[in-house]
C-alpha cells in the first residue's frame, strides 16, 4: 500500500494596503464625514463577515511608509459573484470575486453609507442597495448616482481611513481676475446637476475657467435631507467645502440671480446689473414651490420649505405646538414624518382621497396612511385651505374650504413645483407650455453651447423608448449635470441610467426605480400591513417597483432595467422576486 499524500494547503486570499491613518468606523456618515442626520436609514440585519474560520491574519510591513498585507478568506471560500465585507483590522473592505478574479474596495456607499455587501453585483459593478448608484469593482469609479465621490480600491494600496476617494481633477491653467465678466463655461444653479457638471469638466481635463452661480446663501448642500432632518445646518449638509472649490478651481458666485439669457452675444445678466459672457452654459436652476391661493397671505410662520433656514424654524415653531401641513407630496408627507416626535399635533391638508395614490398606487398609499395614523398624524383629505388666521401677526389657525377650523402655530406648504425657468422667456432657449427645458440625449437645447439638465428638462428616457420625460429627482440630475459636462468637451454620452428613488419616514425608506407614470396595475408581493413589500407597476410590462424592508429588491430590478431587459407581467415573481431573495 502506497503512503499517503498530504493534501495541498489552501492558497489565501490576500488584501493590501497603505495604511495612514487608523479609520475610525462610524455607522452611517454623511458626506462630508459627520455623524449623518439622516439616521433613519437602518440596517435590515447583520453584514456578512467572514466565518470564524476566515479570521484574518495581520502582517504589518514597514518600509517608506507603513501599510497592511491581511490574510481574509480563502480562494475556494468565494464562488464567482459573490461579494463579502472582510476585517482588516483597521478598518473594513469589501472582497468581490468575478470571472475567477478577486477585488477589494471601500464597503460602504459614500453617498449615505449603505453597506455594499448587500447591494447587488452585475458585469464589473456594484449596485448601493439603498439609493442604486454603481461603482465599478476594478477602479472603485461612480458609474451611476446619486452621490459625488467614488470608493478607494484597496488592492492599489489605497488609503483606508475614509470610504471615499474623489477623482482625480485638472486646475485652471489661466491666471483669472474673479471680476472679470467672461467664463468659458458657465454653470446657473448649484444642485446636483451644475456640481456635477463642474466637477466632471475637472475630472476629465477640463482646464478653463468655471463659475458657478447661485441664487442661494449656502456652498451646494444635500436638499433632500431637508425635509427629513429638519435640524440639519447648511454646514452638515454641505456636499463640498469652500477649499474643494478653490482646490480645484471651481468658482462659486453666491446670491447671484440670473434675470435673463441673451444667446446672441452669450451673455448672462444678473438683478445686480453685472453682466458674464460664456462660452458654454449649462443652466440647472431647479425647480420652486407651487404657491397656493388662500386668505390671509399677511399671516407669518407659513412656510414653503427651501432652505435649511426654513427647516430650522419649521422645526422650532413646532417644538410642542400645533403644525399643519398643505399638501401630500413626498416633501410634505416627509415633514410631517419629522414633525410627529416634535410637535403637539400634526395635520395633513391633501386634495386627494390616499397620499401617494398618484406616485406609488392606491394600495401602497393606504398602508403608508395608516402607519401615519399610527404616529398620531391626523388627515384632512378630499379638502383645501381656504383662509390662514393669526393672532398678532403669527399663524393660529387654518380653515378649510368645508368650515373645518385646525389649530395651527406653523405652516408648512408642499403642493408641488414648477420649473425655474421664468428668466428664459425673452432668451430664444424654447421651453413647453409648463416651463420646462426640452434637451436631447446629450442635455443639448435648441441654441448651440446652451445646455440643461435636472429639474428645469424634459429629457429623452431610452428605459421608456426615448420618450421626453421630466424626472425631477436627486439621482438623475447627477446624470444630467456628467452628460452635459461630457458634451461641452465634445465627448458627448448618451443618458444611460435608471431613474432611482427614495423617501423615509419614521425610519422606513422606500426604495422606487424605473418610470412609472401611466402604471394600469400594481401587484404586490409581501405584506403591506407589515410594510414588508414589493410594488411592481405594470403595463404590459413591468415599468417601475417600489419596495420597504426588501432590500436589494429594487437595486436588482434596476440592474434588469439597466442591462436593457424586460420583465413580463407573467414573470414578475419567478424570474425577479425568488431570484432576489437566494
Amino acid at each position: 500500500m502506497g503512503g499517503c499524500l498530504s493534501k495541498p494547503k489552501p492558497v489565501e486570499v490576500k488584501v493590501e494596503l497603505t495604511l495612514l491613518d487608523k479609520e475610525k468606523e462610524v455607522d452611517l456618515m454623511s458626506p462630508n464625514g459627520k455623524a449623518s442626520p439622516f439616521s433613519e436609514c437602518r440596517l435590515n440585519g447583520s453584514l456578512g463577515h467572514c466565518s470564524d474560520e476566515d479570521t484574518m491574519t495581520l502582517r504589518p510591513h514597514r518600509k517608506h511608509r507603513d501599510y497592511i498585507e491581511a490574510s481574509v478568506c480563502h480562494v475556494k471560500d468565494l464562488e464567482n459573484g459573490q461579494i463579502r465585507e472582510v476585517d482588516l483590522g483597521a478598518g473594513r473592505a469589501l472582497l468581490i470575486k468575478e470571472h475567477g478574479e478577486f477585488f477589494a474596495m471601500g464597503h460602504k456607499c459614500p453617498h449615505y453609507g449603505a453597506p455594499l455587501v448587500k447591494g447587488v453585483l452585475s458585469k464589473g459593478h456594484v449596485r448601493c442597495p439603498w439609493h442604486g448608484a454603481c461603482f465599478n469593482i476594478t477602479t472603485g469609479d461612480i458609474e451611476d448616482f446619486p452621490g459625488l465621490d467614488s470608493l478607494p480600491t484597496f488592492q492599489v494600496k489605497h488609503a483606508l481611513q475614509t470610504q471615499r476617494r474623489s477623482k482625480a481633477m485638472s486646475k485652471c491653467s489661466a491666471v483669472i481676475n474673479s471680476s472679470t465678466g467672461f467664463s468659458h463655461v458657465l454653470i446657473i444653479g448649484s444642485g446636483p446637476a451644475g456640481l456635477v457638471c463642474a466637477e466632471t469638466l475637472r475630472q476629465e481635463g477640463f482646464t478653463d475657467r468655471i463659475v458657478m452661480c447661485t441664487m442661494d446663501t449656502h456652498l451646494p448642500y444635500d436638499r433632500p435631507k431637508l425635509s427629513k432632518c429638519l435640524e440639519s445646518t447648511a454646514e452638515q449638509l454641505q456636499l463640498r467645502s469652500s477649499d474643494f472649490f478653490q482646490t480645484h478651481d471651481i468658482e462659486i458666485l453666491l446670491e447671484k440671480e440670473v434675470v435673463s439669457v441673451d444667446v446672441k452675444t452669450r451673455t448672462v445678466t444678473f438683478r445686480d446689473g453685472f453682466k458674464m459672457e460664456y462660452r458654454k452654459l449649462f443652466i440647472a436652476t431647479g425647480s420652486r414651490p407651487k404657491p397656493l391661493s388662500y386668505k390671509g397671505k399677511d399671516v407669518g410662520n407659513v412656510f414653503h420649505l427651501r432652505t435649511p433656514e426654513d427647516a430650522n424654524s419649521i422645526a422650532t415653531l413646532a417644538s410642542s405646538k400645533n403644525a399643519v401641513i398643505v399638501g401630500t407630496s413626498f416633501i410634505g408627507m416627509e415633514v410631517a414624518a419629522a414633525l410627529t416626535d416634535k410637535a403637539h399635533s400634526v395635520s395633513v391638508i391633501g386634495i386627494e382621497a390616499v397620499p401617494f395614490r398618484k406616485a406609488l398606487g392606491e394600495k401602497v398609499g393606504k398602508a403608508l396612511m395608516k402607519l401615519f395614523e399610527s404616529n398620531r398624524v391626523k388627515f384632512y383629505m378630499l379638502n383645501e385651505v381656504w383662509e390662514m388666521r393669526g393672532h398678532n401677526g403669527q399663524l393660529k389657525e387654518v380653515v378649510l374650504k368645508s368650515g373645518k377650523v385646525l389649530r395651527a402655530d406653523v405652516c408648512v406648504i408642499g403642493i408641488g413645483s414648477s420649473p425655474a425657468t421664468a428668466f428664459l422667456k425673452q432668451s430664444g432657449v424654447h421651453m413647453d407650455s409648463k416651463g420646462f427645458i426640452p434637451v436631447n440625449k446629450t442635455m443639448q437645447t435648441n441654441i448651440d453651447g446652451v445646455f440643461a439638465g435636472g429639474d428645469v428638462v424634459t429629457f429623452p428616457l431610452a428605459l421608456r423608448s426615448n420618450k421626453k420625460v421630466n424626472i425631477p429627482h436627486w439621482q438623475m440630475a447627477h446624470v444630467h449635470g456628467r452628460v452635459a459636462a461630457l458634451s461641452i468637451m465634445g465627448k458627448a454620452s448618451d443618458i444611460k441610467t435608471v431613474p432611482y428613488f427614495w423617501t423615509a419616514m419614521f425610519g422606513k425608506s422606500i426604495r422606487y426605480a424605473g418610470y412609472g407614470d401611466g402604471f394600469d396595475d400594481v401587484v404586490i408581493q409581501g405584506d403591506l400591513d407589515e410594510l414588508k413589500f414589493v410594488a411592481f407597476y405594470t403595463n404590459e410590462e413591468v415599468v417601475a417597483v417600489a419596495s420597504m424592508n426588501y432590500d436589494p429588491i429594487v437595486s436588482r430590478v434596476a440592474e434588469v432595467f439597466g442591462s436593457g431587459k424586460t420583465i413580463r407581467k407573467r414573470d414578475k415573481t419567478t424570474d425577479v422576486v425568488r431570484f432576489s431573495m437566494v
